[in-house]
Formats: structure tokens, sequence, C-alpha cells
């Protein structure tokens, strides 16, 4: 028996062992597996917190290559804020295309300013032809709209809650009266105010008038023009990419080719057009019932040049200014009313004619489709950026983009005289004028007419006959005597002197180079370098002058140093040029100012003694 036992206890000793030893084993595994587990836990922790930023300690990154990430970027400071006390809020609603709509603002702003309003963000037309949706916000930068002008008047996005219509609040519409001077709107618009609290303004265009206007409100009309209304990102960036891609392919010419349906049935122009298109632009006259003309001679607006150039017009005006076959043309328009078929005879003479659509990619375009201000909004960044500007009818976008490459340093905007030139254009198509004879009397028509500094004609009590401000904003271009100096007095000498004159090199010297800007009339005197004018050229010059002239591309980028200069005219029709101070670069100036070098040294004779 106990033999039977031991043997069985044995055996037991046997089973148990193996036993015990995968236990053991099980157990290790369990440990293993734990701290296996939990280092993962742990270091998955430690890379979620080094990637949040929450843990940094230097013995971690000792060998790891850290990337230098720039400070965020720093809008500049906000301007001081213009104390004063609001006698309302001013609501308005702007009537008309984007450039009227963006002289209608910069009115408003003068406004609110004149009359220490709060100025609610404008609404912009929906309603019109072009039938626009586009906000304020989707066109132009709200927030610098705000911002950059909180010196000068207080703006807000919306109305208090209190003077909302759910509330009961019913707002008083009026649309101010048309070319109004700021006595209209202290006597009779601010007073209503004490009443009222809030007035709307459901349109908006031209309630300010040209002229006699107090230089400080003038200013704020321009600084919202020039400064404050800034379109958005989204536009900008697709409108300076425009501009890069026309520049790169060389100088450019703006032609805003406003022969568009809407614009042809408002003014009742049919020069051109077939019977059924004649009667098609009727109908649309008569479908818009703010449009107040309705029967219409178009032979009569045409010889009284109140009608667009047509196309074909357009082609000959410009091959008779000198235009070459391969000078680049980029159509600042929509839709061109008879589309290809009336764009043939100007594209045959112009095969380098070019619109935004040929330019872009469509998906690049099309966030902008059926935006028509935001379209517009793009043609307008290109033809202040051009080399030329050339409308075919003095519209608002016309002016607006005149007065913008004034402002700009008198770039060159050819002002066609369409009266002068439908006389021309029917004297050669008849075979009175040959064509020489044409294309010497439109040159000789526009030799004033290239946006060269003048002051704005005044024609009392006719505000729409008189220069637009917009088109010529002369109270921002000059302050104080150099006004005269730039705009020239009633009988100056230079007033109506083109530009960009051919300059003839009387006494060569040696020099690095010189260029003329606009409006620049002289060019360098150095070292006893004198010059003779011929007032028919029509473009800048650029010359690299060493032992001979040579001319060189307009737009090469120069370090340029200005001088104010005095300009004494001879019984032979040329001019010394002698400098007198150094002052700011890049400033401005017109007609009796300039000297630009890029050398810094200037080395003159006994003439300028």
């Amino acid at each position: 028996m106990e033999a039977v036992r031991s043997e069985s206890g044995v055996r037991s000793e046997k089973i148990a062992a193996p036993v015990a030893t995968v236990i053991a084993r099980t157990k290790r595994f369990q440990v293993w597996f734990i701290r296996v587990c939990s280092s993962i836990l742990l270091w998955t922790c430690l890379v979620q917190l080094l990637t949040v930023g929450e843990l940094w300690h230097p013995s971690f990154m000792a060998n790891t290559t850290v990337s230098i990430v720039k400070p965020p970027h720093h809008p500049p400071p906000l301007l001081p804020l213009r104390n004063y006390t609001s006698n309302g809020y001013l609501k308005v609603s702007c009537n008309g295309g984007l450039n009227q709509m963006r002289s209608a603002i910069c009115d408003m702003v003068a406004v609110a300013r004149l009359l220490n309003l709060t100025l609610v963000v404008p609404e912009l037309d929906k309603t019109s032809f072009w039938a626009d949706n586009s906000t304020f916000e989707e066109i132009f930068d709200v927030e610098h709209f705000i911002d950059s002008l909180r010196d000068e008047v207080r703006i807000v996005r919306r109305l208090p809650k209190r003077f909302n219509r759910k509330y009961g609040y019913r707002v008083f519409e009026m649309p101010p009266v048309s070319w109004s001077q700021e006595k209209y709107y202290l006597q009779q618009i601010l007073p209503l105010f004490s009443k009222l609290k809030v007035l709307h303004f459901n349109k908006t265009d031209a309630r300010l008038a040209n002229n006699g206007i107090s230089i400080d409100l003038q200013k704020v009309r321009c600084r919202v023009n020039f400064q404050a209304l800034k379109f958005t990102p989204e536009i900008e960036s697709l409108g300076y990419k425009l501009v890069r891609i026309l520049q790169e392919r060389g100088p450019f010419v703006a032609l805003h080719l406003r022969y568009e349906m809407d614009m042809l049935a408002f003014l009742g122009c049919t020069h051109g057009c077939t019977k059924e298109e004649a009667k098609e632009l009727k109908r649309l006259r008569y479908a818009y019932p703010w449009w107040r003309e309705k029967e219409i001679v178009s032979k009569e607006r045409r010889s009284q040049g109140l009608c667009p150039l047509t196309p074909e017009e357009t082609a000959l005006i410009l091959l008779a200014l000198g235009f070459d076959k391969d000078t680049q043309i980029y159509i600042a328009a929509g839709e061109i009313y008879g589309s290809e078929r009336r764009l043939a005879v100007l594209r045959a003479a112009y095969p380098r004619i070019v619109r935004k659509e040929m330019l872009l990619d469509p998906g690049e375009l099309q966030q902008f489709q059926n935006h028509s201000s935001q379209m517009a909004a793009l043609d307008f960044m290109v033809s202040i950026a051009s080399d030329t500007f050339i409308p075919t009818y003095d519209g608002n976008m016309a002016k607006v983009v005149e007065g913008h490459r004034r402002y700009r340093g008198f770039k060159k905007t050819i002002l066609l005289d369409r009266k002068r030139l439908v006389e021309l254009l029917d004297l050669h198509q008849n075979g009175t004028l040959s064509w020489n004879e044409f294309a010497v009397a439109v040159g000789s028509a526009h030799e004033k007419r290239m946006g060269q500094p003048t002051r704005r004609k005044v024609i009392a009590d006719k505000p729409k006959e008189e220069d637009y401000f917009y088109a010529n904003p002369q109270e921002c271009l000059c302050e104080g005597a150099d006004c005269d100096d730039l705009l020239g007095p009633a009988k100056s000498l230079f007033r109506n002197m083109p530009y960009n004159p051919t300059v003839k090199i009387l006494q060569r010297t040696s020099w690095i180079r010189s260029t003329f800007f606009s409006p620049v009339l002289i060019p360098t005197a150095i070292s006893g370098l004198w010059v003779e004018f011929s007032f028919s050229s029509y473009s800048p010059l650029l010359y690299s002058v060493t032992s001979s002239l040579s001319p060189l591309i307009e737009h090469e980028t120069i370090d340029i140093r200005i001088w104010k200069a005095s300009i004494t005219a001879t019984e032979q029709g040329t001019a010394a040029v002698c400098p007198e101070k150094l002052i700011a670069p890049n400033r401005r100036f017109g007609l009796s100012y300039t000297i630009a070098i890029d050398s810094g040294l200037l080395f003159l004779d006994d003439t300028c003694v």
C-alpha cells in the first residue's frame, strides 16, 4: 500500500512541476505585457503632450532639429478713435454699377463726417440691370474700411436692434438732393436727426457737389476712395495675378470698350447695329421704367458725341493714335454687344487682344461668375495698372479710373473727344479725308487729352456738364503753392502742355540713366544737359544715355531720386532745368518738376548758378 502511495505521490509531483512552471511563465508574461502596454501608453501620452506644447524639456529634444516658427503677424496699430457725440445713424443704399456705388460711398462717408453721424456699412444695389446680389463684404474689405476711417467717422455693420422693424421701428427713407452743397446737409438734413435718430438715403448717386466743398471734406472723399475702399483679398489676389500676367508679356493698353447692351439701350445708340438689334435695344430701354428717356434718335446722339465708339471705330482711332499691330490690348469690359462678330475688325487690327477669360483658368473665375460687380473690380485693378488707359465712353468706371491714375502720378490716360472723332470718322469714310490727314487730325485733337495735370472745369449751375470730382480730384493731388506749379494758374505758360514730350539732346553728356515719369515734362539737366520739347509724343520715354541715346523698356525698375527744379522758358521754346533742393523720393510732381537719376549725384555747370 505504501509503495502505491509513494508511486502516486511521485506521479503527482511530476505533474505539479510543469503546471507550476506554466503558471510562473504566465505570470511573467502578464507582467511584461502590462509593462509594454504601460510603456506604449506613457509614450503616446508624452508624444501628445509634446505635440500640443504642454511638455517641454531640453533633455527630450537634445538631438532633435527644431523648426523656428516666426512670431504671428501683428496688424498695424489702430488709428485713434475720433471722439464725438453722434447725432444719429445714417443708413445708405447705393444704386448703379460698381464705380457709381464706389463714388457714392465716398460721398456718404463725407456726409457722415460733416454731420457727426454714425454710418452703417452701405448696402449695394441688387435690383439694377446687372442683378448682382453681391454684398459690401463680398467686394470690399469691410474690416479695413471701418478701421481705416475710425479717426474720421464711426462705422457700424448694422443698426442697433432697437431700430429694427421687428421691434416696430420704421426708418424714414428719402433721396438727398443731387449735387448738393454742405449747406443743404447742415440746414435741411441734420435737423431731421434730432427727431428721427435714423435716416435712410435710398439713392446716393451724385448727391454731393463737385465743387464748392471745403478742402477738408474733399480730402475725406479722396481718403475713402484711394485708401479705405480696398477690395477683398480674393479679388485683389486674382487682380494682381492678371496684372502680373499682362506685364510679363510687355506693356499693355487697357481698353474700356463700353459697347455693352445696357449702355447702348440706355443711351439709345444703335450705330453699326442691325435692325433687329436696334429693336432689341429699344425694348430693353422700355423695360426699365427708371430709364427716363425712351424715344431717342441715335444719329443725333452720336453726332453730339454722346455714344460709345463702336469696336470698328475704335480700331481706326487706335491706329490713328499710333498704336501698332503688336500692341497688347486688354479689354476691360463685360460682354460686348454682338459678341465676336463685332470684335472681328478690332481683332484683325490688333491680334494681341486679350480678356480676363483668356488669361485665367475657368476655375479661378468661377466664384466671380454672375457677379458683375466683382468682375468689374478685376477690370478696375487692371485698368489702374495699365501703361495706357483708353475709355471709349466717359461713364462712371472711366471717370473713377481716370482719377485714380491722376492720383498715382498722372499715368497716361487718353480721353477721347468723341464729338470730334465722329466728325473725323465720317469725313474719312466718305473720302473727304485721306488716311494721313485723318491720323494727323486725330493726333492733334488729343495732344491735350492725355490725363495731364489740369484744373477741373467748373460750370455754375450745370454740375452734369462740368468735370467730375472723382475724375480729377485736384484737391488731393497737391497743396498750397505746389498746385500752381502742378495745375498751373489761370494763364500759366505750362498749363496745357502735354506731359510726355519727345526729347532732343542738345548737349550730350555721360551719365547713367534717366527716366521721365508722368507727368514729367522736363528730363534731367546734369553737366549742362539741355533739352528741347516736341509736343506730339504719346508715350513716356525711358533712355539710357552714355555715348549715345538708346530706348529701354519702359517698365525697368530704377532707383531714383527726385529733385525739385525750376524752369525758365526761352524765346526759342527751350528750357533750362536747374535743381533747387532734394525732396522726398517718389513724391508726385507735375509739369515744372523733375529730375530723376539713379546715380544719386548731380554735377551742374554755370548755367544753374
